[in-house]
């Protein structure tokens, strides 16, 4: 089993954000895997009626690695991300990722997603680009998923095939200049917002492909209010994305359009990234 190595990705800070809600089945697994790979984790619990936050407790204060976020209620997946990417912000972290606490997702990916980051400012594991896949899926969820990563895409105008996959590695830039309060979704519209805003801002996201397990353990969080708030704020991002281009359309023509100073090349060399 391989570690990261801190002289690899530029001794960057990263910390894995692990939304939990009744998922005790599956977070000493998910965290042991991450904490041996020498990735730190941030366990986000919304106060798990089974007992998750206590077991991610012992963990914590066994793995020097690990951190507990507790909240007081669930308010959904969206508010619980929110409040880790702010929570490891405010402590250095240089590169945010978000992943599935039911084994899902493969531990072993977490470095492929942050070196990745040496070209780009949001990484996503992608489900749907060549290489990627899904095993132990039937017909009716690929094709709820499949179906709402095409129709977010068709909608929002944008090439990222996997726009619902909540595989994800920011750099900290990023979630510094979105604006994380006026982020609203609560499901898996979440990550399809998060993506089209650090799209829209200018950033680079690219995809990388993962091998994407169901989980073997618990229930799935998918529910018919969490489909229908993808379906209506999927197109509801693209209207307020086209009003702000409108309102800023007039302000441009009433600015003169400034003399671009002499290049030297100093200034006209690309961003080193460490």
């Amino acid at each position: 089993m391989s570690k990261i190595d801190p002289k690899r990705r530029g001794a960057l800070k990263s910390v894995v954000c692990l939304p939990t809600y009744n998922e005790r089945e599956n977070v000493e697994r998910i965290v042991r895997a991450l904490a041996q790979r020498g990735i730190s984790v941030l366990v986000i619990d919304d106060n798990s009626p089974d007992g998750t936050g206590e077991l991610a407790n012992c963990l914590a204060a066994e793995l020097e690695s690990v951190e507990v976020l507790h909240r007081e209620r669930k308010e959904g997946l969206g508010p619980a991300y929110l409040a880790g990417f702010r929570h490891a912000l405010a402590n250095g972290a240089d590169l945010v990722l978000e992943m599935d606490a039911d084994l899902s997702h493969d531990p072993a990916d977490v470095e492929r997603l942050i070196e990745a980051t040496r070209d780009a400012d949001v990484v996503l594991g992608s489900r749907y680009v060549n290489g990627g896949s899904i095993a132990n899926w039937g017909r009716t969820r690929r094709f709820v998923s499949a179906g709402g990563s095409f129709y977010a895409r068709l909608l929002l105008g944008v090439r990222i095939r996997d726009l619902t996959g909540g595989f994800k590695c920011y750099r900290r830039e990023v979630l510094e200049t979105l604006d994380l309060d006026a982020v609203t979704s609560r499901g898996y519209a979440f990550q399809i917002e998060t993506t089209y805003r650090a799209l829209r801002a200018g950033f680079r996201v690219v995809e990388i492909p993962i091998a994407f397990a169901d989980r073997q353990h618990g229930g799935s969080k998918m529910s018919r209010k969490i489909v229908l708030e993808a379906m209506w704020r999927v197109p509801a991002l693209r209207l307020r994305a086209l009003i702000g281009r409108l309102q800023q359309r007039p302000r441009e023509r009433g600015i003169a359009k400034p003399v671009a100073p002499p290049t030297s090349a100093a200034a006209s060399a690309p961003r080193n990234r460490p």
